[in-house]
């Protein structure tokens, strides 16, 4: 009986299906079918080139067109500038009947990567990783100019023999081995000197402790060997007096007073001068080039007459198309636009990119930006930057033109490229919870005992534990300063003795906290593995914590934190919008698809994550103006150099 019944039902559904399809015949039979030689459709015209899109986010557009013009307002000053030099340096080589080929461009790269001891490709390859110049503006900007001038440049270039000679005796003549001091006044030199003199051996110690040059005081006092005139006269003459083991007497260089202990001499290398008198020859040569090339530069933008067009409205709209005219000679608008967009478009178009993600975000969350918010963030900008008025409030003037003048960002790039993503993120993220233990950890962090400590970094186990046993035979602080200074393989605990800004808690490095609060006074860790080192800690003794009670830190500590979080949170939310988000670059010619969904992205619905140890530490670090009574060194803790990254 059932069977029957789904027969029957079969054929009911293939009757249906019969009866549709003939009524869809039906009716293409009864309607006039088009005349088959009828031309067909014209095809959508093409779009003008500046309004093709250069990137799709999720779909919107960001023309060709919007890019330039982001591009040439960004950088048009810089690149005219840049092209109304070359302008001057053409115009005074088709006078001197001057040429330059590309051959001879291509000839100095060579000499250049050979110079460095590197393949061509790799040279260019260190210049654009180095100082961010790409290969074309390198040869363009930079060796074309540079040949030019030097050939412009008609002054004699060959070195005098007395030239010859002092190069060959900066380079290979005697060397003073010395440790220096260096002090801000006379006055704290001679009380420096005086000290020294009465222990001579404690001079490294006292220039650790109290020199003001930073390079020298980390090394215990020690400078590259001295050789004659490698600096100042006076320095060098004081150097190459000395005994060895004597001090001298105070030496002003510029604004800054010295003094020299000799540790030694070293004697002249076995270089004969006829041996490397052709390669001291060429780089007299190069240097005399570049000054005098400095020179001739200097007279022909004296003697050029420039007018800037692009950066003035008036003169602008009387010259359209032109944006600088050198001599005469315009240099047009689009010109200089296409060099921007070819230097600089996948960094602007980046930035655009991130723009467009956050206004997508700020639609999607139906929320608004008023100008009221913009001033709110830069109202609290420039305090917490510290520009307030003489009555306390922020010094709003006086903090924007900080940023136009000495970070030389226009007004507008500031408003668009900072303030205004700061305030999106802001409202999409939202309020960050502050807890009661997030405040514990930062007054414990700002206000509480600090471990002072000697660490020996190790690069692998089995040195750290011979180290360590020699540690243990004697667990004094310069015992262990000694072994550091001998093992360590840590640049700076190595020339420090060990020596460590004391280790507060919570400040990102759990391990390493862990352990030094674990010890007493005197008292030596274990091995201690921290990523792929090892470090073998003393402990000298605890700091006393600061006469500050929680509840008087409390406000400024839930404001820091509540800051800090915030930030955070800002920096992980653009990271999921990124990561959430269809994004076609058609100018690096890279595309992305979402990893995830809408309904994943961060607030409301953001998925809770753990703060990294690079994020605690970060929220144990005081604000600028804390109340805290011994501040701690930049970047306070033990960071082995080795272990930054």
């Amino acid at each position: 009986m059932k069977l029957e019944w789904l027969r029957g039902r079969r054929v009911r559904e293939i009757g249906a299906a019969v009866i549709v399809v003939g009524a869809c015949l039906a009716w293409r039979l009864s309607t006039p079918v088009p005349d088959a030689e009828a031309a067909p459709a014209a095809p959508p015209a093409e779009p003008p080139p500046g309004a093709r899109p250069i990137a799709l986010v999720n779909g919107a557009e960001i023309t060709a067109d919007q890019l330039a013009a982001e591009c040439l307002s960004r950088h048009g000053a810089s690149v005219v500038e840049t092209m109304v030099n070359r302008v001057i340096i053409e115009q005074a080589c088709r006078r001197a009947s001057v040429t330059v080929t590309p051959q001879d461009v291509d000839t100095e790269i060579e000499v250049m990567s050979r110079r460095f001891s590197v393949p061509r490709d790799k040279f260019l390859e260190l210049i654009q990783k180095e100082r961010g110049v790409s290969p074309k503006q390198y040869t363009d900007d930079i060796l074309w100019p540079t040949l030019a001038l030097r050939r412009l440049a008609s002054a004699a270039l060959e070195p005098t023999p007395d030239e010859l000679q002092t190069a060959f005796e900066k380079q290979f003549g005697p060397a003073v081995k010395a440790r220096i001091i260096v002090a801000r006044s006379k006055a704290e030199a001679e009380s420096l000197r005086a000290k020294a003199l009465a222990a001579p051996d404690d001079f490294p110690a006292i220039a650790r402790q109290h020199s003001v040059d930073v390079a020298s005081a980390s090394a215990n006092g020690w400078v590259q060997p001295i050789r004659p005139h490698s600096g100042d006269p006076a320095f060098d003459q004081a150097a190459f007096r000395l005994r060895d083991g004597e001090i001298s007497p105070v030496v002003q260089v510029a604004d800054q007073f010295i003094v020299l202990k000799c540790e030694g001499r070293l004697p002249a290398d076995t270089v004969k001068l006829e041996d490397v008198r052709p390669r001291l020859a060429e780089q007299i040569r190069e240097q005399k080039s570049r000054q005098a090339s400095g020179n001739v530069f200097k007279q022909l933008q004296d003697s050029s007459t420039v007018e800037n067009v692009l950066n003035d409205p008036a003169k602008a709209a009387a010259a359209p198309g032109v944006a600088a005219r050198v001599n005469g000679e315009a240099i047009p608008v689009e010109r200089v636009r296409e060099v921007c967009l070819e230097r600089h478009g996948r960094d602007v178009l980046e930035i655009l990119i991130s723009r467009k993600l956050l206004e997508q975000a700020i639609t999607s969350q139906k929320q608004r930006i008023v100008q009221a918010d913009v001033d709110a963030e830069i109202t609290r900008a420039a305090e917490s930057m510290g520009f307030t008025k003489a009555d306390g409030t922020p010094d709003v003037q006086a903090w924007l033109a900080r940023v136009t003048r000495e970070e030389k960002i226009p007004l507008r790039h500031y408003l668009e490229d900072v303030v205004w993503p700061t305030v999106a993120l802001k409202k999409l993220v939202g309020s960050v919870p502050v807890t009661q233990e997030d405040l514990d950890k930062a007054y414990a962090a700002t206000f509480g005992p600090r471990a002072r400590c000697r660490i020996i970094v190790l690069d692998n186990q089995r040195r750290a534990q011979e180290v360590w046993q020699l540690a243990r035979q004697n667990p004094t602080a310069d015992h262990v300063g000694a072994l550091a200074e001998q093992y360590s393989v840590d640049p700076t605990t190595k020339s420090l003795r060990g020596e460590v800004p004391p280790i507060r808690r919570w400040g990102g490095q759990p391990v390493i906290e862990r352990e030094a609060f674990a010890l007493q006074p005197g008292e030596l860790s274990g091995v201690v593995q921290v990523a792929d080192r090892f470090m073998v800690i003393f402990c000298e003794g605890f700091t006393a914590p600061a006469q500050v009670s929680a509840e008087e830190a409390r406000d400024e500590l839930h404001a820091d934190i509540f800051e800090k979080k915030q930030r955070i949170e800002m920096a992980r939310h653009f990271t999921h919008l990124r990561e959430a988000a269809a994004i076609d670059n058609l100018l690096a010619g890279t595309s992305q698809s979402p990893t995830r969904t809408r309904a994943g992205l961060p607030a409301p619905g953001m998925p809770e994550t753990k703060l990294t140890n690079a994020e605690a530490g970060e929220l144990a670090k005081p604000r600028s103006g804390s109340r805290q009574t011994s501040p701690a060194a930049p970047g306070s803790g033990v960071v082995p150099a080795s272990l930054e990254q």
